[in-house]
């Protein structure tokens, strides 16, 4: 079962998505796909809270900044997966090189292949993005060209994924599929 998980920051995604995950592994190989590359203490310590929120819980980590099917090499397929998150996933991949402007173009559909086929490959995934392209505020040319981007990973997710759901201050909504019981 593949679930997409999309939603504003800090409504409960993350925690949503281990809860699903623990319940698809069903005892089996449990994955936790973590693709944020750490720039700064903020982020250092965002990781160290997604570290705790999941202590106990089972979970593999693999780290997987960039190529995301580079992280099934040494993994079980037959397993689940959390992927957190496409978000990050895609400014990596955008950005390549932290220290200059460049922008490689072509990675939202790269992006989007690479996890629509993560997707297929793995027998359960939790994918988890953040929902950053929806307000009316106009943005400069390079953020504006990241929130294209996610929008169209996210909507390639949408339509390879078994199970869409979206949260929002706390609250499940379903756009497609059932979640498991």
């Amino acid at each position: 079962m593949t679930i997409f998980i999309s939603g504003g920051a800090k409504n409960g995604k993350s925690t949503l998505a281990q809860e699903l995950a623990v319940q698809l592994a069903k005892g089996s190989s449990l994955y936790y796909v973590a693709t944020m590359i750490p720039a700064d203490e903020e982020d250092r310590d965002r990781i160290r809270r997604h570290i705790a929120d999941r202590d106990g819980m089972g979970f593999e980590t693999l780290e997987c900044g960039r190529d995301i099917l580079s992280c099934l090499e040494n993994a079980d397929r037959e397993g689940t997966f959390l992927l957190d998150s496409a978000t990050a996933l895609l400014l990596n991949e955008l950005f390549p090189d932290p220290t200059s402007c460049g922008m490689d173009d072509a990675a939202p559909r790269r992006c989007a292949e690479g996890l629509c086929e993560f997707a297929r490959r793995v027998k359960n995934a939790v994918i988890v993005s953040d929902y950053i392209y929806s307000d009316a505020a106009l943005y400069d040319e390079v953020t504006e060209t990241y929130r294209r981007g996610l929008a169209y990973v996210d909507r390639c997710l949408a339509k390879v994924c078994d199970t869409v759901a979206e949260v929002s201050c706390g609250n499940v909504i379903l756009h497609k599929g059932v979640l498991p019981e």
